[in-house]
């Protein structure tokens, strides 16, 4: 819809609740989302390093001599499947105030590499998208 805003729907998660509630007060609070749900605990299974899992508290340990990373330079390796419970968030912004979104979550993220997705509402409510748009304006 060209006479409406763009929208658009980022995923991350958090370690836990405490966190994940914070860090979505500071994106409203920061207009950088109009509005940020905070999920129910998940399980998540993925492939990470062996020396700490990213919600583990332990990513910032220094790697093996001569692991190789997630982009295949000496780093982290991925050689250990990992589970924990971690607290998804649903962040509601706009298109144009989606760079300075993720800009804040690399700052602001307790993990090394935090999941940061980024969908485009490609359509919607245009009440609610035009409220979105007023509610993350600087």
């Amino acid at each position: 819809m060209s006479s409406t805003p763009a929208l658009r729907i980022v995923l991350t998660t958090l370690p836990n609740a405490e966190i994940a509630g914070r860090l979505a007060h500071e994106l409203v609070a920061a207009k950088l989302a109009a509005c940020v749900n905070v999920l129910s605990p998940c399980r998540s299974i993925y492939r990470w390093q062996e020396s700490g899992a990213p919600g583990s508290g332990k990513t910032s340990e220094s790697p093996p001599e001569g692991a190789k990373s997630i982009l295949g330079r000496p780093g982290n390796r991925l050689d250990s499947v990992q589970e924990d419970v971690e607290i998804p968030l649903i962040i509601k912004t706009t298109a144009a105030r989606y760079p300075a979104l993720e800009t804040f979550l690399r700052e602001n993220h307790p993990y090394q590499v935090p999941e940061i997705l980024a969908i485009d509402g490609v359509d919607g409510l245009p009440d609610y998208l035009r409220w979105a748009a007023l509610a993350t304006q600087p």
